[in-house]
């Protein structure tokens, strides 16, 4: 069963999720705090390896015309390079642009989510934001692997 993760990639922090073992749900990960560029990539690769990740996906904040934003700039960047550092898995951007809105909904509306709630404790709500952020990323990517709201990938485009 392929491992998914996704990573909701932002200047100062990373959220992350990974799909159960049999690929079914979205799972919180954590938030990476954003140090360097090789100190995050080594975080990530650490990940990758541990949980038995196949696939990645970053969400890509486009504008709300569908254009590049700098942020998703920045995001496909840092995606570009866990491409690089990762040529055996398999790589995806995705349209991401309400994940975070929906996250700080989401949260607003709970109090804080149930299925968070054992990290609450131990997480300030910006961090809290990215991990439901990532997940709403990868729950939006496993509902739609037809490639509806995927982004062609370049090396295939």
């Amino acid at each position: 069963m392929e491992r998914i993760l996704a990573l909701d990639v932002g200047d100062r922090r990373i959220g992350l999720a990974i799909t159960d073992e049999l690929g079914l749900t979205a799972q919180p990960l954590f938030t990476l705090h954003r140090t360097t560029l090789k100190a995050d990539l080594k975080s990530v690769a650490r990940f990758i390896r541990q949980r038995g990740v196949t696939v990645v996906v970053a969400g890509l904040p486009l504008n709300a015309d569908g254009t590049e934003s700098p942020q998703a700039a920045k995001a496909r960047a840092f995606a570009e390079e866990v491409r690089a550092a990762h040529p055996e898995l398999t790589h995806h951007l995705l349209d991401e642009r309400l994940t975070t809105r929906e996250a700080h909904e989401l949260l607003t509306q709970t109090g804080h989510a149930s299925r968070f709630a054992g990290h609450a404790a131990r997480l300030d709500r910006k961090d809290l934001i990215d991990q439901v952020a990532a997940v709403l990323l990868l729950e939006a990517f496993m509902s739609q692997q037809n490639g509806i709201t995927l982004l062609p990938d370049p090396d295939q485009a």
